[in-house]
């Protein structure tokens, strides 16, 4: 059995019009709102003010460059402390030594 292809064609050619007599909501011209909103209970108020976010990132460079920064901090901090292990480790055995002789 063959398929229908031409169901395919309307649906992409836009078979259905579209009714454009009738004015859109932009269209018409709006009187302004000068109508004052208040907060009806303080309570909402207060918990919107306790949550604050954080400082936007503008660009995922930003990110990659303070990653990287942080990766070198502990890498550095990490030589550092193997640095300062390896010469408690020689002063140990040197003074172990010298207790022996």
């Amino acid at each position: 059995m063959a398929k229908s292809r031409s169901k395919k064609k309307d649906k992409k050619n836009g078979a259905a019009s579209m009714d454009i007599s009738t004015p859109t909501v932009s269209d018409t011209p709006q009187a302004m709102d000068t109508t004052e909103v208040t907060a009806k209970d303080s309570v909402h108020g207060v918990l919107n003010r306790k949550i604050k976010k954080g400082v936007h990132m503008k660009r995922s460079k930003n990110v990659r460059k303070m990653k990287a920064i942080k990766k070198a901090i502990s890498k550095n901090e990490k030589s550092e402390e193997k640095i300062t292990k390896s010469e408690k480790k020689v002063s140990r055995t040197k003074s172990a030594k010298l207790l022996y002789e």
